[in-house]
């Protein structure tokens, strides 16, 4: 993972260190043929696929020959109840249990580098499932999202103490895919982005959310916004948090 890191610092160091840096991942990928949309995407969308899908094994796979970076979109169980579907983690399973499902679903997708949870409002609040997910990530040099479902997720947390390399969503683009929502959430998005930082936004594989991103994205290169996989944001974390910058890290 050290070697990994130093190559992207070497990328990040090569883009404008005053621009802003932007990932942006399609999670929820897997179940409908409409979702093979996301391919016609620039490659610097992230694309996050749902384990034991239909579709999810094709696109992955294609997904990795256009150039996009694959992430696995981990289904964890929420507070409200809400049906989890296949590879489903929940707070009555064993440590072995638990383990082995993330472990079926990682392998049910090609080409991950990274996870990020499907949506998880109660289970990213437990510190035992989070820490035993880091474990698996650390062991395979993945990295995590946390989609943020709950303020009071533990994922960052217990990232952090296993040493596998986190993320944090700011921003969901698409909780409402009318072109009036998908425009404000839009402009929000580009406040967020604008100057020196790092933002994470997520969105879903509906066809008038990818409509409207192959439209405006070429707009984020004018407001001096780099767009790019996930796992380029990584570096800049790392060098926060040693306080240093990307192009000193590498000295």
């Amino acid at each position: 993972m050290r070697l990994i890191f130093v190559f992207l610092l070497l990328a990040t160091s090569l883009t404008s260190v005053h621009a802003g840096q932007l990932a942006i991942i399609i999670d929820d990928i897997g179940y409908r043929q409409t979702d093979t949309a996301v391919l016609s995407l620039p490659p610097e969308v992230t694309l996050s696929v749902l384990p034991h899908t239909p579709l999810g094994k094709k696109l992955a796979q294609q997904g990795h020959q256009k150039g996009h970076e694959i992430m696995l979109h981990l289904p964890m169980q929420a507070l409200n109840g809400d049906t989890l579907g296949p590879g489903g983690l929940t707070n009555q399973m064993s440590e072995s249990q638990f383990k082995q499902q993330v472990a079926q679903a990682m392998d049910s997708v090609p080409y991950i580098k990274g996870v990020n949870n499907h949506m998880g409002s109660l289970l990213t609040q437990l510190p035992a499932p989070m820490s035993w997910l880091m474990e698996m990530l650390k062991s395979r040099e993945l990295y995590f999202i946390d989609s943020a479902t709950t303020k009071f997720s533990r994922g960052e947390e217990m990232a952090e103490q296993r040493g596998v390399p986190s993320l944090r969503r700011q921003l969901f683009l698409d909780n409402d895919i009318s072109h009036k929502g998908l425009e404000k959430q839009f402009r929000q998005l580009l406040e967020l982005s604008k100057g020196p930082g790092m933002t994470v936004a997520i969105a879903h594989p509906h066809p008038t959310t990818v409509a409207f991103l192959k439209a405006n994205l070429p707009s984020l290169s004018k407001e001096g916004i780099n767009l790019m996989p996930a796992s380029q944001l990584l570096p800049l974390v790392l060098a926060q948090k040693q306080g240093t910058n990307p192009t000193a890290a590498l000295k």
